[in-house]
């Protein structure tokens, strides 16, 4: 069921050819998540800083609690794929180019006070990240309604 949840976001792809030189991109997400009475909204940008364009990328949400059995609407191109994990697709992202702006909201299993927001890229296109560290954002979110950034 999982590969074929995947396969669907394009988290699945062709290797490359042996001796064949991958092309480079820089993934990095940045936005806003908040928290109140167990419901997290995430609002966040996908963008590629190159040098290379991706046609696509996955990109994961992983919560530190379990989510609901029964979570509201999810965007297209988003897909909950474990427990505790969604999945969103980029879409196409230029080098150098800012993508579109992924919103979503889950609920979380009972009312924590807080939760860590995991998010990070499980598929780049193909295209090979030398720079993990800004593709990697990590925010704790406390259940007071408040923004925090990331």
């Amino acid at each position: 069921m999982w590969g074929a949840a995947l396969a669907a976001l394009g988290a699945v792809g062709a290797a490359s050819p042996v001796g064949a030189a991958d092309p480079g991109a820089d993934l990095a997400y940045h936005g806003v998540a908040a928290m109140a009475w167990g419901r997290v909204e995430v609002g966040l940008t996908p963008r590629n800083h190159g040098p290379s364009g991706v046609p696509d990328a996955t990109v994961r949400l992983r919560w530190s609690v379990p989510l609901a059995v029964r979570q509201p609407w999810l965007p297209a191109g988003c897909v909950r794929t474990a427990d505790r994990d969604v999945m969103c697709r980029t879409g196409e992202l230029e080098a150098d180019g800012i993508g579109e702006r992924i919103e979503l909201a889950v609920r979380l299993r009972g009312r924590p006070s807080e939760v860590r927001l995991r998010i990070d890229t499980v598929w780049g296109g193909g295209a090979v990240d030398r720079n993990r560290d800004n593709d990697r954002q990590q925010v704790l979110v406390l259940d007071t309604g408040d923004a925090y950034t990331f």
